[in-house]
């Protein structure tokens, strides 16, 4: 699936089985929420916190998708094609960052 077909396919979902997008600021609290899920696992599963027995049944993936989805709602919305926008924003650091990470010390001695 292409990240336009996304926006697409998500848009179809909200038009029928979710009826309507809930407004932008609602949105933008669960996608903080949503991200705070998948930091939730990070720090337990690759940090130094340890899961709770709640915390059992975790699915990152599954987090990870919710927080696509939830974002595309936000670009549908506010009218942002993501692709477009990814793509320039690729551009942007391919030029801004061309030679910044071959002089770091911290990540490539």
């Amino acid at each position: 699936m292409t990240i336009r077909e996304a926006q697409e396919t998500v848009d179809q979902w909200i038009k029928t089985t979710g009826i309507r997008y809930f407004n932008e600021l609602t949105n933008t609290a669960i996608l903080m929420e949503e991200v705070g899920e998948v930091a939730r696992i990070m720090a337990r599963k690759y940090g130094e916190q340890s899961f709770k027995k709640s915390d059992e049944e975790v699915n990152l993936a599954d987090e990870m998708a919710d927080v696509m989805f939830v974002l595309i709602c936000l670009a549908n919305q506010t009218g942002i094609n993501l692709t477009a926008a990814l793509e320039k924003n690729l551009e942007k650091k391919s030029i801004r960052d061309a030679d910044r990470h071959k002089h770091n010390k911290k990540i490539n001695p």
